[in-house]
């Protein structure tokens, strides 16, 4: 009840019009006046350390040994936000509200029993955030866009693995790359879940099988009043060297849960920001209007017993990167490869063979710069991260 009478008043903060503005600066006062009669009722300020009387000691004294106590009054707060008010009320206070409004709020009609459930769905929406939606008649008619799988070979020896959406088209494509990966003695292993996202955990947790250890669990579903899904790996993994996984905010659903069973079972490093913090099943239900009401009925637990909703997955090693640049570079590098993304050119130098040829590489290569400046090429720094991680171990290892 405390929860639905809190998200009533938040979605009536954020859902009226500015035409009705004047309700949101009613409530917001009503909340402070009700706030501080609260705290001066309940909480009262501890007094002062006690002072002599004036009347015992009329004349100055001596400066006393010790500096006086500091003062009581508390230093001033930042002023809480609307969201930290609605929090701080009691179930009586947020009764008391809604019947406040009723009663006083200059058009009556805004607050009706209609008005007060759109108010409580939508700042319910707002609180559990990817755990609730509204969609419009038959979402599943319109599917979404897959993305594509990509793999390619860095320096050698560092296999990158691109996974895209979580499908079994894409698992198989995995497997491909792999064994070939194994015959060209790749001895570390970049996976980029950062266009990755699935709906079935099933599908998400073969991928994770191809990388972690047999007989240990990847991670687990788990739904109030049901039995929980458990997923295990039951198979020997494909890839057992070191291990670097590539997450942002696109990286969403079984791909969360896909990153944590690696970080724990492999210890991979998760380079990136963090998660879309949606890895949760959904149950589409039906309203009489057609539309569907998505809930989050059952939430992905990570194998350390931690929920992946709504947190997510925290880098261990952040890095920022605008995620239309790296769209970008993901759409480009399908044709060209990602190593325009990763890497300088080596500037070219004016050599004997170019005085005879009479040309001049170097003008040629300011030329190059220029170009490139107008294509105006972005950076994959999380990538940049990762590989100048691959080679620092390896100097490390090699003294």
């Amino acid at each position: 009840m405390v929860a639905n009478t809190g998200a009533t008043l938040l979605g009536l903060r954020v859902g009226i019009s500015a035409s009705m503005l004047m309700i949101r600066l009613f409530l917001f006062n009503f909340v402070l006046l009700l706030a501080a009669s609260n705290l001066r009722g309940q909480s009262p300020v501890p007094s002062a350390p006690p002072k002599p009387s004036a009347t015992l000691s009329p004349a100055p004294t001596a400066s006393p040994a010790k500096p006086p106590p500091p003062s009581a009054t508390p230093a001033p707060s930042a002023t809480p936000s609307s969201e930290q008010l609605i929090n701080s009320l009691s179930p009586a206070d947020l009764q008391a509200a809604i019947a406040l409004l009723k009663a006083n709020f200059t058009k009556p009609d805004a607050i009706n029993e209609t008005e007060l459930s759109r108010a409580t769905l939508q700042g319910l929406m707002v609180r559990l955030g990817h755990g609730l939606m509204v969609l419009p008649d038959k979402p599943n008619s319109v599917q979404e866009p897959v993305a594509p799988f990509y793999g390619e070979i860095f320096e050698s020896h560092i296999g990158y693995l691109r996974l895209g959406s979580l499908t079994s088209a894409n698992l198989q494509a995995v497997d491909k790359k792999l064994a070939e990966f194994a015959g060209k003695k790749v001895d570390a292993l970049v996976i980029d879940l950062r266009s990755s996202a699935a709906n079935d955990f099933a599908v998400s947790a073969d991928f994770a099988k191809r990388f972690s250890p047999k007989g240990k669990t990847l991670f687990t579903l788990h739904k109030t009043g049901k039995q929980d899904r458990v997923f295990n790996s039951d198979r020997a993994p494909a890839y057992a060297g070191l291990l670097l996984l590539l997450a942002d905010g696109d990286t969403a659903g079984g791909a969360e849960a896909v990153a944590s069973a690696l970080r724990y079972h492999d210890k991979a490093l998760v380079i990136g920001q963090a998660t879309a913090g949606r890895a949760v099943e959904y149950s589409d239900l039906p309203l009489p209007s057609g539309k569907i009401l998505r809930v989050a009925v059952a939430e992905a637990v990570a194998p350390d017993g931690q929920s992946l909703y709504p947190q997510g997955v925290k880098p261990d090693l952040p890095v920022e990167m605008s995620l239309v640049d790296k769209r970008q570079i993901f759409q480009v590098s399908m044709e060209k490869g990602l190593g325009p993304f990763v890497y300088e050119n080596e500037r070219p130098h004016l050599n004997e063979a170019a005085l005879i040829a009479g040309t001049n590489p170097e003008l040629e290569s300011v030329d190059q710069r220029r170009t490139r400046a107008l294509e105006r090429l972005p950076r994959d720094a999380v990538l940049q991260r990762a590989l100048d991680l691959v080679t620092s171990l390896e100097i490390y290892q090699k003294r």
